[in-house]
């Protein structure tokens, strides 16, 4: 009786001790992987953003109809309910505008008699898939009749219901989510390099180049940020276009939000620099630049990453808030916070809480980036601990 004991006690030890030299021969981005793992809130997170990143990627092919056709008699028409989804074979109701006899608002009805079956992959307005291939395709519609033209009239399918202008909700989310999360990442990407540049050189040489950088940096964070994102936002010309638009807002706002990665950069090169694995790196003959990105870089990842998953946020919400105010992007663009401008007043959030969605998704994603960060931050941690 004692021997298979023993041979199973022999076995576990085995199993322990190959997985001892695995994590000690493991690679860094391994290990990493390894503790985000176990970090469930933040691999949900991650979960729901890379949904939103797919969103971003195919707006078209996930879109109704198209976001800019606007359909005056179904204004403000409340998100329609899919029946019959649990059967694999869901329609939507008709709509019907009546009248109401006390206020003699127009209001949208569902007409029980009429049923619209939803297809997948219908044809519908064209497009450009990931802006390279041709195609009519979406993910789903209503196909009322065989020509072309009834196909392209989609009208009585509104998923999230529709704004003021009668444009469909769920399009233009689709689109808005694409733009916004593509201002996150732009101005992340800008103020990581700008950060990292100048807080390594003020951190790394020091003297009067570190003096003039914090110097610089104080007198950006001591103006108040709202108002300066207003005022140079202001001064970007009306008659510009989309894409001129778009590039100034994340320029600016990317200039005004790498201090905080150039602050963190900073202190930890000052305390790295007189360690002594930088010193030997020096007598070795090691570059300036390889001593910078080679050793110290990868030794506060760490810090860095949550300072990113930081930023992306602080940027999507600076977007929101201008384009809210009527100073960052505008019509034509889809954004989130041009979506939102569409329920600045009361009446619209009490008659038409539909409208609020942009805002609850800019939650959502949001929250999404900072659990991410949490988990990445302390999977990053070179003392949290083995895998």
């Amino acid at each position: 009786m004692t021997q298979p004991e023993t041979v199973t006690s022999a076995e576990e030890e085995i199993v322990t001790s190959a997985e001892e030299e695995a994590v000690y021969l493991a690679p860094q981005w391994k290990l990493i992987w390894w503790r985000f793992k176990k970090h469930r809130l933040a691999v949900l997170a991650a979960g729901i953003l890379s949904i939103f990143f797919i969103i971003a990627l195919f707006p078209n092919f996930l879109a109704i109809h198209d976001p800019e056709i606007t359909h005056g008699i179904d204004s403000l028409v409340g998100p329609q309910r899919l029946n019959n989804l649990y059967r694999f074979d869901p329609f939507v109701y008709g709509l019907e505008s009546v009248r109401n006899p006390d206020t003699f608002a127009l209001e949208h009805v569902p007409n029980k008699e009429v049923k619209h079956p939803v297809k997948f992959f219908v044809r519908g307005y064209e497009y450009k898939l990931l802006w390279l291939f041709p195609t009519d395709r979406h993910l789903m519609g209503i196909e009322t009749k065989s020509d072309k033209a009834a196909v392209l009239d989609n009208r009585p399918f509104y998923l999230l219901g529709t704004d003021r202008l009668g444009r469909d909700m769920w399009s233009r989310l689709m689109y808005g989510i694409r733009l916004s999360l593509s201002i996150g990442m732009v101005g992340m990407f800008i103020s990581l390099v700008m950060g990292i540049m100048l807080g390594g050189i003020s951190g790394y040489f020091g003297g009067w180049v570190d003096i003039a950088i914090q110097r610089m940096i104080e007198f950006i964070i001591s103006i108040p940020t709202l108002p300066l994102w207003i005022m140079l936002a202001a001064l970007v010309p009306t008659d510009w276009g989309i894409v001129q638009v778009y590039f100034a807002i994340t320029t600016i706002i990317a200039l005004l939000g790498w201090t905080g990665m150039a602050r963190v950069v900073r202190g930890r090169f000052l305390s790295l620099r007189e360690e002594e694995f930088i010193t030997a790196a020096r007598l070795a003959g090691a570059r300036e630049g390889r001593i910078i990105f080679r050793h110290m870089l990868p030794s506060f990842l760490s810090h860095i990453i949550a300072s990113i998953t930081l930023s992306v946020p602080a940027v999507i919400i600076a977007e929101t808030s201008l384009s809210f105010l009527g100073v960052g992007l505008r019509q034509p663009a889809i954004s989130l916070g041009v979506m939102l401008v569409e329920a600045q007043n009361v009446r619209s959030i009490a008659l038409s809480p539909w409208l609020l969605i942009p805002g609850l998704v800019v939650i959502i994603i949001i929250l999404a980036f900072n659990f991410i960060g949490d988990g990445l931050r302390d999977a990053a941690d070179p003392y949290g601990g083995n895998a």
